[in-house]
């Protein structure tokens, strides 16, 4: 159980938040303050529960403390909600669809003599808070993050990151994990998990050893932008080359198959292709991701070739991905029989032993756990409120010079792109990944401000001479 430290780091999270945004500025207030929380407090099952709410954790205070915060110093900011119809429709459904999944979930589940209770009202209120809470770093990075500046600043933060996170990191590579035990007095996870190619995978302060795996890659996608944009000013491209090595080196240690197979892929591109191009394959990816449920439900998923694939590199990553193919298929049988807004909590959506009680299905993908526990709907909301960034983004390229682009949103699409692709074997959903897509979001919109008023722009340049 976790000891009195986790309970004090967590409690004391709220002060830091207000600190950080009394003292700096609201862009860099904003993604440190919940970079900060998300490495370095306690996972589950450090939380505050109080009746009637959702348990308050490392994702959901912070992000309740930056909230109040930031409203309460920057009010006259602008609105919070996206200025399209359509991201309005993503955001209400992504908070408000759980009170439908309550509405129809109002039986209880019986497997032989083992029985999961109703959804009742306090699950409603309950589920909504939860969404609310979930998407208010969207909400404000689409807000505070709105400009080239802060696609930067966000860039810079996770460099500096996975440069402190590393070091942390290497401590576990060589010890094992060990950190969160000596510091907050619990293991977050399954050992055996963390031992891999015969060494140790780091995990740090998050849940599992491939979230750290996966942020060390963002991190070093963006150090890599990073250099490209120096190399081009001509401005410390020398250190930001040797950072991206060195992340590069602390990747490879994380022993994270996927996460190395997505830095081959990402790295190149970002050194090598223009920012339009680059953008063009996030859309690409995030569509391919959005459409792996249908073509895993229409059976066109090529399993036996992936699972022949993995076999050539490491047996037991076959197997793996076999076993989570196989769960996968069992759990969205068992979504189909409520696909519009899903089974609810208390562990409806999973198969359960009728003796013991225990699961016997395993949900590691988010995709299919959004799916079981939310439907359809849900999963429609979520994973296109993800995706709705980097579409903004792409309309907003076309017919745009690449130079009018910063040319970190690049990267910057490709590391939300691939969040969604990673989201489909592991439930990496962070509030990173809100804080980019609300970042992602915010700079679109003001891309387009700028795109209408171009044509006005121009006719006042062209009747200048006649005037």
């Amino acid at each position: 159980m976790p000891n009195a430290i986790a309970f004090l780091a967590l409690g004391a999270s709220p002060l830091i938040v207000f600190a950080l945004v009394g003292w700096l500025r609201a862009e860099l207030a904003l993604i440190w303050s919940l970079m900060l929380a998300y490495l370095f407090l306690p996972e589950s099952p450090t939380a505050v529960d109080f009746p009637l709410l959702p348990p308050l954790n490392k994702h959901s205070l912070p992000a309740i403390a930056a909230f109040a915060a930031m409203m309460w110093k920057y009010s006259d900011s602008g609105p919070l909600l996206p200025s399209s119809h359509f991201g309005k429709l993503l955001v209400l459904t992504f908070v408000f669809s759980p009170a439908l999944t309550v509405l129809t979930n109002g039986e209880p589940v019986f497997w032989g003599r083992i029985g999961l209770p109703a959804l009742a009202i306090k699950d409603l209120v309950a589920l909504v808070l939860l969404q609310a809470m979930a998407v208010m770093p969207f909400l404000l990075a689409r807000r505070h993050l709105a400009c080239a500046g802060a696609v930067r600043d966000l860039m810079v933060a996770l460099m500096a990151g996975g440069l402190v996170y590393s070091l942390l990191m290497l401590i576990e590579v060589r010890l094992s994990p060990q950190l969160n035990l000596w510091v907050y007095g619990y293991f977050q996870h399954f050992f055996g998990q963390s031992i891999r190619f015969g060494g140790f995978r780091p995990v740090v302060f998050l849940y599992h050893g491939l979230w750290v795996a996966f942020f060390a890659l963002t991190a070093v996608v963006a150090t890599f932008g990073l250099w490209r944009q120096a190399r081009r000013d001509q401005k410390g491209a020398a250190f930001y080359l040797l950072a991206a090595l060195y992340l590069t080196a602390v990747l490879v240690l994380a022993k994270s198959l996927g996460a190395l197979i997505f830095a081959i892929f990402l790295v190149p591109m970002v050194v090598f292709l223009g920012v339009k191009t680059q953008v063009r394959i996030a859309l690409i990816l995030g569509i391919l991701a959005l459409a792996y449920p249908i073509m895993k439900g229409a059976d066109l998923v090529p399993e036996a070739y992936l699972i022949d694939q993995a076999g050539k590199v490491d047996q037991e990553r076959a197997n793996s991905i076999e076993f989570r193919f196989d769960n996968e298929r069992t759990l969205l049988d068992r979504a189909a029989l409520k696909p519009v807004f899903g089974w609810g909590s208390w562990g409806r959506n999973q198969i359960l032993d009728p003796y013991t009680g225990n699961f016997l299905t395993v949900s590691d993908g988010r995709w299919v756990v959004t799916i079981g526990i939310y439907g359809w709907v849900g999963f429609l909301a979520e994973f296109g409120l993800v995706l709705f960034p980097i579409l903004l983004i792409a309309r907003e390229t076309f017919g745009r010079a690449s130079h009018e682009l910063t040319p970190l949103v690049g990267a910057a699409t490709l590391i939300l792109a691939i969040n969604l692709v990673d989201m489909l074997p592991n439930a990496t959903l962070t509030p990173m990944t809100w804080l980019l897509a609300g970042c992602l979001t915010g700079y679109a919109e003001q891309l387009r401000v700028q795109r209408k008023a171009m044509p006005r722009a121009r006719a006042l340049v062209r009747w200048k001479p006649v005037m």
